[in-house]
């Protein structure tokens, strides 16, 4: 792995990103340049040895006992049947112990390349790196409420993490562009994702050729021996739960391994539909369908990158809607993290959830509940860090710069508590003593301006200022002007321009050879 990060002064790339907001003080300044977090805090563990063996055993008597299908994808089936597992038709079962032997070929830890090598990226381990939601077919702000996402809007988003300090990667889909047709948008978002960013992105997944289609124009990118050798693309694959693997899934899942990148194996268990509603028996399942996926990137390459992925949720059990940032699948993501680490597999868990249909009290308390859960599991790489609303049907604007406030809160929170001769500050006890205070003093001048985290959108002047001043508004509000900026001042990172001739080809190429299909 260390020789896969000095390959990465090989590519000839500007480390130029789009502008930021300048920092209000040195100290709110700190993470820029920073392309990913290293934690400074523990993972926190809720559940004993004995508990982690209980789930463990009930997951291997889902895979042993029950099975899991493995539809419209016989190299899959071919792939289990010379592995030893027991196939009957599109069921696939597994003896304990099975999938286990079989992961442990993938890297614990893996850097994903940038085409701006200061942007590199470390997945696994102690590494946490934020990335925007993913998924939303609308989009919403204050001005023109909730609509069908655009290409423009895609964009918007693309730019406003670039811009931000506080996010790592430039995402995926982060919200569809409806008005491009179906079979041919996927170009036009990975082009998008290095047009106007230069940190990691991902590619397609909704069909095998789309896949492939991400990963050669990744290859144009980075160029084809520079991407056998090293991950420069995710694919986000999610199961057919409960106990499914469809084809469309499982052939992207093999091209990104065949290719050697990393896929995401992803269950979405909402508690009640497609799952048990208690934790224990959607975590068990969850485990199950996850170690499966995994375990089949590496029959399809042995040793390819994979992150273990999670999306636990619950329902309404009287309207039968699904309800997101809840207490019960935050604290489910502790378990799954334990389970990951045991397996020693980079962990993609939680985000920043909420069913709340504004950028509101509701979408920040759900979404903090989510988000925490994701840090204190020890999450690797946080998919939807920014923009999640409306149960991920619909990203705002608002939410996507307030969710990336709470990202840059979450450095210094992660970074946890530093103890030397500076900050035990005996010098300023002695310099003030009893009965005075300390805003003037010698240990005060040397680190105020590192040592609180400056929010950019919360308020925190005194209610007649903020009222006669400030014009009485809400955090919404300040987040609206404050995406408008953000965009306005936005600069496209340079981009090789012999890369962007050969990227434009290659689609023109791509998009001339098939019919526009809108399904």
């Amino acid at each position: 792995m260390e020789a896969v990060m000095a390959d990465a002064a090989t590519i000839e790339a500007p480390a130029r990103r789009g502008r930021v907001r300048p920092a209000r003080r040195e100290g709110a300044a700190k993470a820029l340049g920073v392309p990913y977090i290293v934690r400074g805090i523990p993972t926190y563990d809720v559940l004993s040895e004995e508990n982690l063996q209980k789930i463990e055993r009930a997951a291997d008597r889902i895979l042993a006992e029950v099975g899991i299908e493995f539809r419209d994808d016989p190299a899959a089936l071919d792939h289990w049947k010379r592995a030893g597992a027991k196939v009957e038709g599109l069921l696939v079962r597994f003896e304990p112990g099975m999938l286990r032997e079989i992961v442990s070929s993938a890297p614990a830890e893996f850097t994903q390349h940038a085409r701006n090598p200061a942007n590199n990226v470390r997945i696994g381990g102690d590494k946490v790196v934020f990335s925007p939601a993913y998924g939303s077919p609308f989009v919403m702000d204050l001005d023109k409420g909730r609509r069908y996402g655009t290409l423009e809007d895609f964009r918007n988003f693309i730019k406003l993490a670039q811009s931000s300090p506080w996010l790592h990667h430039s995402g995926g889909t982060i919200c569809e562009p409806v008005d491009i047709p179906v079979n041919k948008r996927h170009l036009d978002m990975v082009y998008s994702h290095i047009k106007y960013s230069d940190r990691p992105f991902m590619g397609s997944i909704t069909a095998e050729e789309r896949a492939e289609d991400s990963i050669d124009m990744a290859r144009i990118l980075f160029g084809t021996d520079f991407v056998d050798r090293n991950c420069v693309i995710l694919g986000n694959v999610n199961v057919n739960s409960p106990l499914v693997w469809d084809g469309t899934m499982t052939r992207s899942l093999r091209t990104y391994a065949r290719a050697n990148q990393a896929a995401v194996i992803v269950p979405f268990i909402l508690g009640g539909a497609m799952g048990p509603v208690t934790n224990a028996g959607a975590i068990a399942q969850s485990f199950a369908e996850t170690l499966a996926g995994c375990a089949l990137t590496q029959l399809e390459r042995k040793g390819a990158p994979v992150i273990f992925g999670n999306f636990l949720s619950s329902m309404s059990l009287r309207s039968g809607s699904p309800t997101f940032g809840t207490p019960e699948p935050a604290i489910g993501s502790m378990v799954v993290g334990q389970l990951a680490r045991r397996l020693k597999l980079p962990l993609r868990c939680a985000g920043n959830f909420s069913n709340s249909k504004l950028p509101d009290g509701q979408a920040m308390q759900e979404g903090l509940m989510s988000m925490l859960s994701a840090v204190h599991c020890g999450a690797n790489f946080i998919l939807h860090s920014a923009g999640f609303l409306d149960g991920l049907l619909s990203m705002s604007y608002e939410k996507f710069v307030m969710d990336a406030d709470l990202c840059g809160a979450l450095h210094s929170y992660l970074a946890g508590v530093t103890v030397d001769d500076n900050t035990l500050a005996m010098d300023a006890f002695l310099q003030v003593g009893p009965g005075s205070h300390f805003l003037g003093c010698d240990h005060t001048m040397r680190n105020y301006q590192t040592a609180f985290w400056d929010a950019a959108l919360s308020d925190n002047e005194p209610f007649e200022k903020w009222s006669q001043e400030g014009g009485s508004t809400d955090m919404a509000t300040r987040a609206n002007r404050q995406w408008k900026k953000t965009l306005a001042e936005y600069e496209a990172p340079p981009l090789d321009a012999a890369v962007e001739e050969a990227l434009l080809d290659y689609m023109d190429r791509k998009k001339a050879a098939m019919a526009d299909a809108w399904y």
